[in-house]
């Protein structure tokens, strides 16, 4: 061997030698550095939800909740009041949202465990138990409220109809 090829050559460990902590980053690099990718993206995603729901569970909440309106009804001393707490359902529909609230808050530690280490079955599969509890309750609400928008919009179909009959008069 000459004096040029003896500077350029390079010595590497055998691969017994490697140590522990550096074979995961060896076995990510041969499978494209993926390790985990797509399991930490959809717990990311899981994460995102969950806070978005709990926004918007607790929006709904606080809107029902401090709804209060006084109309005039013929005169100002007969009026009619309207609030949350006059109706059963409104109560109901209030004290659901904070609970769902309330589970949606309980659920992120375990759904942020998922990011952290998105491999782990465990924590997946008590969010996704605890997530299918709520289910038939969900899609009972759900139906519940399309409906409540369908008679809403035929109100207001009543309501245009009723000025148009009276405008043409």
């Amino acid at each position: 061997m000459s004096t040029k090829e003896a500077a350029t050559t390079i010595d590497v460990p055998e691969s017994s030698s490697v140590p522990r902590g550096k074979a995961s980053i060896i076995a990510a690099a041969k499978h494209g550095g993926k390790a985990g990718g797509y399991h930490r993206g959809v717990a990311i995603f899981d994460f995102l939800l969950r806070l978005a729901a709990l926004i918007s569970a607790l929006a709904a909440a606080a809107t029902m909740g401090t709804s209060d309106e006084t109309l005039p009804f013929f005169t100002q001393f007969f009026q009619f009041q309207a609030s949350y707490d006059d109706l059963p359902t409104f109560q109901f529909f209030v004290i659901a949202m904070g609970i769902v609230g309330g589970y949606l808050v309980l659920s992120l530690p375990f759904s942020i465990v998922c990011i952290v280490r998105p491999q782990a079955a465990a924590p997946r599969f008590l969010l996704l138990v605890l997530d299918i509890q709520f289910g038939d309750f969900c899609q009972k609400v759900s139906g519940a409220v399309v409906a409540g928008f369908v008679a809403v919009l035929m109100f207001v179909v009543l309501v245009i109809l009723s000025a148009v009959a009276l405008r043409r008069h």
